[in-house]
């Protein structure tokens, strides 16, 4: 992952901060995030219902998920140095802004949620001691005190933690110190019965329930890894702090569920939430523990959240983004902090975060998630950039995402649900700011691997394209200017799927002045929705320069296949055109010809017209198509009649009245059969074409099929430049490569 995001802002890059160690930076927040209430005070509960084999399987399975998201996460984190944010940096670089920003904002506020969380733990172990006092002084307090050391310096805040964890370590001291449990004679329960709770006056509940409680235990992983930004060794420190801390903790708890099950019977450890305070050598010891880790994990968060929020502000992803990101003069993200203390302090006022407790359980999940695909993925795709030190078999990936999603529909499935659609709807938000620099390097690998396996599929594939086709159009440009009066018809043509290859004849001006232009060109055609890309090649002329890109196009996998060319005003050059047409035809492309009246151009471009050729009797209509080198006139019509939204004329010229019947069958038939739209107007003339032409309805532009020139030598250029005199309106000429079907 790369150190700033492409697109952050470079004003906000903040002075360099303290740097931290693995211990210190990493270990010890992690590991103090997972030794919190639960252990405390639930885990006991959790017993009580599981038994002693349930609990460890309860623990075993939960940490199992975690351990995996840990060592994806290590992996990635020994590849390259992350940027601030942690996971929150690694979805973004892998994934993209957009991404990154839709899972980075609710793990932000997960992360803040929690802070207030965390404090009314305090305050509920805190008034266990004093009841007589203020449950909202409480909270005030701590919230003053724990906002009061984040905002100074994470560095105070990890030295307070280091007294924290030395008061748990004595509570866990005194815990399995207590005398006569490890000696107690009692029997133990292997399997619990899973009785529920008494708030449900025990009304029994199951085993899946009950590993919901205990999960967001573990949800701390990621901790450490916030602090991505302020590491001295990131790549080093990651992997080390979180797996050692996964490890221990899982270690402790695994020795707390053996400690509680001799501790005293199943029924008494439902019952009693404060079961390892009262059997422990030292009950204060344990409730200082209680309260110190409470306090830790509030600290941590409020410590952690604001590195996120900062490095989302500095790729401008959030509004404001450019003030959140400012940082103090020792480095610390003030702003940040401030916003995040009022979210914090705005969750306390509520009195309760009951009802958003398992929301932020699954923000948690989804980030786990992600990051457990982008590690899958980079480790699927063998790109040369992801060279890990520390190397995964790709089964811990897909297990620690499979995990993750399982969990958070075990959790809550209405909560899992909410929790999607509010990322996806984020989602959507960024991506509707229009503004946000597309990055990320997983992406557009997934991508370009992707269209190469399915390039590889189809090209073993012996499948006729004639259902398939769309107008993929190759656009010769000598000026880019000159493109100009025929934009909106090719824009017109090719909407929204067909595609626009741009290819720059560098024959007045160099390929380096061209290729800008040309950039300029394309973009234009992508924000109007049609797909365009672009390519100039120093050319010896018109001809050459044509007729090698075809040549040479034809054998890409996304091949053009119509060259769109536009008749020239100089009459001379109509032999070199006579030459590409041909040599268009001869390698299968079909040819649009644009013949623009001198001043009628497009006109309002409303009425169009499709000038269809007497059919002889008992010839099919495909035959009839075929023959008269008009399948693609029929389909550029259509598409035509779409872009304009206007009804389709389609006129036949007939000798004399005694072809009429003949030609409306025609007509019919081929609206029928080609399935026109029942808007589409017919229109029959009757005399010689200059007669018939001189009759008929102005139109905005006539498309017709090119015709071969008596001598053989090509389409008749000199009929082109009649037909736009006789119709005076614009002409699309249209010639068949032999894929291309207006019955398909």
């Amino acid at each position: 992952m790369a150190e700033e995001a492409p697109g952050r802002d470079p004003s906000a890059r903040a002075p360099m901060p303290q740097l931290f160690g693995t211990f210190g930076g990493v270990f010890t927040p992690t590991l103090l995030t997972i030794l919190g209430v639960i252990m405390y005070l639930r885990l006991g509960w959790v017993v009580g219902n599981a038994g002693l084999l349930g609990g460890l399987l309860i623990i075993l399975l939960a940490n199992g998920i975690t351990l995996a998201t840990g060592l994806s996460l290590s992996s990635i984190a020994t590849n390259t140095r992350l940027g601030a944010g942690g996971p929150y940096a690694i979805i973004s670089k892998a994934l993209g802004l957009e991404i990154g920003g839709s899972v980075g904002v609710p793990l932000y506020l997960s992360q803040a949620l929690a802070a207030a969380m965390y404090i009314f733990g305090f305050r509920e172990g805190w008034l266990w001691i004093f009841p007589s006092h203020s449950p909202l002084l409480v909270d005030l307090v701590i919230f003053v005190v724990v906002f009061g050391v984040a905002s100074l310096s994470a560095t105070l805040a990890f030295r307070i933690q280091y007294v924290v964890m030395a008061v748990i370590a004595l509570s866990l001291v005194a815990i399995f110190t207590a005398p006569g449990v490890w000696t107690a004679p009692s029997e133990v329960s292997l399997w619990g019965s899973y009785p529920g709770a008494l708030r449900t006056a025990f009304a029994g509940t199951n085993f899946w329930q009950v590993f919901a409680v205990f999960f967001p235990a573990v949800t701390g992983v990621m901790a450490g890894a916030n602090m991505s930004g302020e590491l001295r060794d990131p790549r080093r420190s990651i992997p080390l702090g979180t797996l050692s801390a996964i490890a221990v903790s899982a270690v402790i708890y695994i020795a707390l569920v053996s400690w509680r099950v001799r501790a005293a019977p199943s029924d008494e450890l439902l019952r009693n939430y404060t079961i390892m305070i009262d059997r422990s050598r030292w009950g204060g010891i344990v409730v200082a523990g209680l309260l110190g880790a409470t306090f830790s994990s509030a600290l941590t968060s409020i410590v952690g959240a604001p590195r996120i929020l900062r490095a989302m502000g500095a790729d401008r992803l959030i509004p404001a983004g450019h003030w959140v990101a400012r940082t103090a003069a020792n480095g610390e993200p003030r702003r940040a902090t401030a916003i995040t203390g009022v979210l914090v302090l705005a969750a306390l006022m509520t009195r309760h975060l009951n009802v958003i407790a398992e929301l932020i359980t699954m923000f948690f999940l989804i980030t786990y998630t992600v990051v457990n695909v982008v590690m899958l993925a980079e480790s699927s795709l063998g790109m040369m950039s992801f060279r890990p030190t520390m190397r995964l078999p790709r089964v811990v990936p897909l297990l620690g995402a499979l995990g993750s999603v399982f969990v958070m529909f075990i959790v809550n499935p209405t909560f899992g649900l909410i929790a999607v659609a509010f990322v996806i709807g984020l989602y959507l938000w960024i991506l509707w700011q229009g503004d946000i620099p597309r990055t990320g390097t997983v992406r557009s690998v997934i991508l370009e691997a992707f269209a190469e396996w399915s390039a590889a599929r189809v090209m073993t594939m012996e499948l006729t394209t004639s259902r398939a086709w769309k107008p993929n159009l190759l656009v010769p440009v000598e000026d880019p200017a000159n493109v100009r009066g025929e934009f909106n018809v090719l824009n017109d043509l090719c909407r929204p799927e067909g595609s626009i290859k741009l290819l720059g004849l560098a024959t007045a001006d160099s390929v380096g002045h061209l290729t800008p232009r040309l950039h300029a060109l394309s973009d234009t055609f992508r924000q109007r929705g049609t797909m365009s890309t672009y390519c100039a090649v120093d050319s010896a002329g018109y001809t050459t320069g044509i007729v090698t890109g075809l040549q040479v196009l034809r054998s890409a996998f996304f091949s053009p296949n119509i060259l769109f060319l536009r008749l020239p005003s100089d009459t001379e050059r109509y032999a070199d055109l006579r030459g590409v047409l041909r040599e268009a035809s001869r390698l299968g492309v079909g040819q649009l010809l644009l013949a623009l009246h001198p001043k009628a151009a497009l006109g309002r471009s409303s009425v169009l017209k499709l000038w269809t050729p007497l059919r002889a009797p008992g010839v099919d209509i495909g035959t009839y198509l075929s023959a008269e080198n008009f399948h693609l006139a029929v389909l550029t019509a259509l598409r035509m009649s779409r872009a304009w939204k206007s009804p389709l004329r389609l006129v036949t010229v007939i000798p004399d009245g005694a072809s009429e019947s003949l030609a409306r069958d025609n007509l019919k038939e081929l609206i029928d059969l080609c399935r026109i739209p029942g808007t589409a107007v017919t229109e029959i003339l009757e005399g010689d074409i200059a007669t018939a032409l001189a009759a008929a309805s102005q139109s905005d532009l006539d498309i017709m099929a090119l015709r071969p020139a008596a001598d053989g030598g090509g389409p008749d250029l000199e009929l082109v430049t009649r037909m736009v005199t006789l119709t005076r309106s614009s002409c699309l000429f249209t010639g068949d490569a032999g894929t291309e079907s207006a019955l398909a």
